[in-house]
């Protein structure tokens, strides 16, 4: 199956350097680009994408406030993933589309077989891109997030049993699926169960919201550590 992919970018030339990464590859197609997030949320109207290429800083409506605008029910059901590119001074806007809803994030410069792995990982669901980048990108700003004494419990999380509270900590530190499976003592095919089930009970989009929301809730602290 060919993985339909959507540039959006402000920079011509940073689009036309990675349509040729992708034009190269034989299940990738670039079906569609935009410079703005305005340009974006159009053509998306008429355009059938998996995989969204997105940039944050961009004019008249940026990456973050489009993300958020597809990922908050505007676009069908399996409708496209966003995979944020950013650059290392812009993470604090990385993290912030991660909570609007996009499927992981990029640095601008990784090199472009890293960034067709990512591609097909949002496309096949896994949506967790480089967890070690995730984390530290967690580690740095949640401090200076409110602090979660102060917001009202997420009683969602009672539903959880043990074992799944369990994955899910090991979900936020950054840990695969086979590292999970290895430190518990169970099977991959079981810990892709438990996950699954962990999203559907906490009503959360892919992997990359059950970390922010094991941040936000104090479940992980700043530094991997679990509450």
């Amino acid at each position: 199956m060919t993985i339909r992919v959507m540039l959006v970018d402000d920079q011509v030339l940073l689009r036309t350097g990675f349509r040729m990464v992708l034009a190269a590859q034989p299940d990738m197609e670039v079906v569609a680009e935009a410079g703005n997030g305005v340009e974006a949320l159009e053509v998306l109207r008429a355009t059938q994408v998996d995989v969204i290429l997105m940039d944050v800083r961009m004019p008249h409506l940026d990456g973050v406030e489009t993300t958020r605008r597809i990922c908050a029910g505007g676009q069908p059901e399996g409708g496209p993933k966003v995979l944020i590119l950013t650059t290392f001074d812009l993470d604090e806007y990385a993290f912030s589309a991660l909570k609007a809803g996009a499927s992981g994030f990029m640095l601008k410069d990784v090199p472009p077989s890293d960034l067709l792995a990512a591609i097909r990982a949002v496309q096949s669901g896994d949506a967790v891109v480089a967890p070690s980048t995730t984390r530290r990108l967690l580690d740095r700003f949640t401090p200076l997030m409110p602090a979660t004494s102060a917001e009202p419990p997420r009683p969602e999380l009672g539903r959880l049993t043990d074992r799944e509270r369990e994955v899910l900590l090991l979900v936020a530190q950054g840990l695969s699926n086979g590292e999970i499976a290895a430190r518990l003592v169970l099977s991959e095919a079981t810990v892709k169960t438990h996950v699954g089930r962990i999203l559907t009970k906490l009503s959360l989009r892919d992997r990359v919201q059950a970390v922010v929301l094991a941040y936000e809730t104090g479940l992980v602290r700043a530094g991997g550590a679990g509450a």
